[in-house]
């Protein structure tokens, strides 16, 4: 399938920000913020994110309802890109020698408002860019050429860190700016070429009325079944995929232990899992026009439910590389397909909208599946059974997931 010129600025978008979640969220900003002598342990990043993360998913479809008006998606997500971008670059300029770690702080979550606010209408542009028939494929190539591409940047990084010095902050500091960089050149194809053809024409009070069509949508959102029954899936099985990815280390280490797993050994997992995760989210975009999205995901989340199963067993890093590689195979795809599923089940016209919500489920998603590896592990006194309090979501999202139509319609 070629990609028309839409597409492919569509999907350099996601070649651009993964390189900020890559980069910045996982591995750049906890190590910077760790040497700060006044600063108790980078884990407190994870207070702030979800601060970030609860603010975009409360105003998404409030800013998703405003901007179906014409021409006002664009404006919404160039404003929250180049937020995104400029406090990433912004980043490089707090040193630990300053001790302004608040600062810091305030910057990452301004990067990451930005980094989520512009998501909700990328996502939302996959129906300006491309046909239902076609939607599986191209949000399969975001995810795919996203997850390889934020290599690049990353291993720049990462090879001028080792240059300078793993201990020296001036190189992780280079590394907010090239990821800054990398994120705006692959943003601007986008923004030349992608138009929003599905709109609702302006009207007086756009505000008001705004909130009126989201309070009745959200009245009524049990009127359109498919779409409600999907959310209530996705919120599920998206819980399960969102702990996996936050969890599966904190699991290996309380498993294996500190020693066994240091610095490289967690690069190298992570690696791997976005290697991996490239050719496996094509292939999936490809066996979904064969087989369907519906059925795809479906395997995707039965394979997750055997990598929970088989997480019980590890018992040294080499386990835990066939692990992240297991993950790694269905990652992309059920996320990528997900996305294009859900697409084509809501009215165009009204996509930010409803990618609002969408996205309200994906930032609270990881609150139930964390609480309970942890309430199990606390109850049993051993980490190693806390994977199974994972897999209900897995098997919670399928039920609900096998309930809907094979060819679901817009309603």
């Amino acid at each position: 399938m070629k990609l028309t010129k839409e597409e492919r600025s569509w999907i350099m978008y996601d070649c651009g920000n993964s390189a900020y979640s890559m980069a910045v969220t996982t591995a750049l900003l906890p190590v910077i913020f760790g040497m700060f002598d006044n600063v108790n342990s980078s884990m407190d990043l994870g207070y702030f994110n979800s601060i970030a993360s609860i603010l975009v998913a409360l105003l998404s479809p409030i800013l998703g309802s405003i901007a179906d008006y014409k021409d006002n998606k664009k404006r919404f997500f160039v404003f929250f890109a180049f937020l995104g971008i400029l406090f990433t670059a912004s980043l490089a300029f707090i040193s630990p020698k300053s001790g302004l770690w608040q600062l810091l702080v305030i910057f990452y979550v301004l990067s990451a408002i930005g980094f989520a606010g512009a998501n909700i209408f990328y996502d939302s542009f996959l129906v300006d860019v491309t046909t239902d028939n076609r939607m599986d494929k191209v949000s399969t190539s975001g995810f795919a050429f996203g997850y390889i591409s934020s290599v690049i940047p990353f291993g720049i990084s990462l090879g001028i860190i080792y240059i300078l010095g793993m201990d020296k902050a001036l190189g992780y500091q280079i590394g907010f700016i090239i990821t800054a960089l990398w994120w705006g050149l692959l943003t601007l194809p986008l923004v030349r070429h992608v138009k929003q053809i599905h709109f609702i024409e302006p009207e007086p009070a756009p505000v008001v009325n705004s909130f009126k069509r989201l309070w009745n949508t959200f009245k009524n959102i049990r009127q359109y079944k498919t779409i409600f029954v999907f959310l209530l899936a996705y919120f599920l099985y998206i819980d399960g995929v969102d702990t996996i990815i936050k969890m599966v280390v904190p699991y290996a280490t309380g498993i294996l232990g500190n020693n066994s797993l240091d610095t490289f050994t967690l690069l190298g997992i992570l690696l791997v899992i976005q290697i991996i995760a490239f050719p496996c989210a094509i292939l999936y975009g490809n066996l979904a026009k064969k087989f369907s999205a519906r059925t795809m995901i479906i395997v995707g989340i039965a394979t997750y439910i055997i990598a929970c199963v088989a997480a019980y067993f590890i018992s040294n890093v080499g386990h835990i590389f066939i692990l992240g590689a297991l993950i790694g195979s269905a990652q992309g795809g059920i996320q990528a397909l997900s996305r294009s599923y859900y697409a084509k089940i809501i009215p165009k016209e009204n996509s930010n909208e409803f990618f609002g919500f969408y996205n309200i489920f994906g930032k609270f998603a990881a609150i139930i599946g964390p609480f309970m590896m942890a309430l199990t592990t606390t109850i049993t006194g051993n980490p190693r059974y806390s994977i199974f309090a994972v897999v209900p979501l897995f098997i919670g999202g399928l039920l609900v997931f096998l309930t809907l139509p094979k060819a679901p319609k817009v309603p």
